[in-house]
């Protein structure tokens, strides 16, 4: 997928237009930010905070053993039967799932859903050589039917409406009109079904690798990922290195915290754990098992200070509780990874310069941190993104002039005083909806707020007067 975040200024207004996706995306994310509040504290508040410690010092303790672990995770892999292979870029990766296409004469593809797969356009690559490929998660079909990307991290086309869905079916499957989502549905799985067992390669993600077991964990809800993974005589998992965790017992923790994030569910529906190929006796399963553990920038990130957001488990909490998700859906953010955790991974895997926009996506609300079962804190992560585009002098003329003054005058108590009065005078002028100048661009959509009649400052002062 072509990287287009710099243009998210104008993609967000054109879809701040759009009132049909608005009312989809608000709707979804609302019941989902509802689903997980109830489910992550139905023990209480207490106990599900300290899940969620839990989970981010497991998170965080594979991260800084993340070299180690992951050459114990290959050692067991290894000796579960599985073939271990690594890409440190995109092209690698790709090369890889090509080279075993070949091997084993695989000409038709089934895919579960996969980010890193969109991450590294893994579908056009293998589109390019004639191999066909079909994604069996259900939204990620409809996604592929209508030739466009996934607009959130778990539930692709959160964007669209029965409706949209519905003029899709008829036009693509010659559906006869209905307004019965079940019976969409159904003619989805009447279409998939035969595919599963014409598939001659199944590809899948890979929620997490528990190192000490060599075990590929998938969690899902619609049954692809295990028709993907035990029909096709190859399986082919790509993960990203940051997927690994130590042990069984932080894979509990986590998957326990992921899908009541991700959708409200105590557990998904599905949840797998591979360890290898078909062995000897068995009777379902590959015949051939590979695991592509893939870095395509994560080692960079590994040596900075945004090392943490690593830990991401890929909830998609964020999203739902983000504003700016909530009213400009996904595709505004212009790559694979939109709302606040793509405002910091677009910028760090594709580089600052190509996501200039993204840092300031964000009201800085904080409730991305708030919902992040992991506790990243992304709203610091986003403004020191912002200081680095300052440093760097991504940022417009007038901006850097005008945060030059502001520190100059938050530095002296004189100058903020001096500032506050002036700014009360200027304020009593001018309607509060239109102040003109730099600061127009805030009153086009909101009034400013007033100022104290006494300020802080001032009733201090009085206050020790009087003692």
């Amino acid at each position: 997928m072509k990287v287009t975040a710099n243009n998210f200024i104008p993609a967000a207004k054109v879809a701040l237009m759009d009132q049909d996706m608005r009312s989809s995306v608000l709707s979804a994310t609302m019941t989902a930010f509802d689903k997980r509040s109830k489910m992550m504290y139905e023990a209480g508040h207490q106990h599900g905070e300290a899940v969620r410690s839990q989970a981010a010092q497991a998170k965080r303790r594979a991260l800084r053993r993340l070299p180690e672990l992951l050459e114990q995770a290959e050692a067991n892999l290894v000796a579960n039967g599985a073939h271990v292979l690594w890409a440190l870029t995109a092209e690698d990766a790709n090369r890889h799932v090509m080279e075993i296409a070949l091997r084993h004469q695989a000409r038709t593809v089934v895919k579960s859903k996969s980010m890193i797969s969109e991450e590294i356009e893994l579908n056009q690559v293998l589109e390019d050589d004639g191999i066909e490929v079909l994604e069996t998660d259900l939204g990620e079909y409809i996604l592929q039917l209508n030739q466009e990307p996934p607009s959130h991290i778990v539930t692709p086309i959160i964007h669209k409406s029965e409706e949209d869905v519905r003029e899709l079916f008829v036009r693509e499957l010659g559906m006869p009109p209905t307004g019965d989502s079940r019976t969409m549905a159904m003619l989805s799985r009447q279409v998939l079904r035969p595919k599963f067992l014409l598939g001659e390669m199944g590809i899948t993600g890979g929620n997490f690798i528990i190192a000490e077991t060599g075990t590929l964990c998938i969690v899902t809800n619609e049954g692809n990922g295990r028709m993907v993974t035990t029909l096709p005589p190859v399986h082919v998992a790509l993960v990203g290195i940051e997927k690994i965790v130590e042990t069984l017992e932080d894979f509990a923790t986590l998957t326990q915290v992921l899908s009541r994030s991700a959708t409200g569910q105590a557990m998904t529906v599905y949840t797998h754990m591979y360890n290898g190929p078909r062995r000897a006796g068995e009777e379902d399963g590959p015949e051939h098992m590979y695991v592509i553990l893939v870095d395509n920038g994560r080692s960079d990130i590994y040596a900075t200070e945004y090392a943490e957001v690593l830990t991401c488990i890929r909830c998609g909490a964020c999203m739902n509780a983000c504003p700016v998700y909530r009213s400009t859906g996904g595709h505004a953010y212009g790559w694979v990874y939109p709302g606040p955790i793509g405002a910091v991974l677009t910028p760090l895997l594709k580089g600052l310069e190509n996501a200039k926009p993204l840092p300031h996506a964000s009201s800085l609300c904080g409730a991305c941190k708030e919902v992040c079962p992991v506790d990243i804190d992304l709203p610091k992560m986003l403004l020191d993104l912002r200081h680095d585009l300052y440093v760097r002098g991504e940022v417009e003329g007038s901006l850097r002039l005008g945060l030059k003054l502001w520190a100059i005058a938050n530095r002296s108590p004189g100058l903020f005083e001096m500032g506050g009065r002036l700014a009360r005078v200027f304020l009593g002028l001018i309607p509060p909806d239109r102040v003109p100048g730099p600061l127009s661009g805030w009153t086009k959509y909101r009034s400013l707020p007033s100022f104290a009649d006494q300020p802080f400052r001032r009733q201090w002062r009085q206050r020790r007067g009087s003692q």
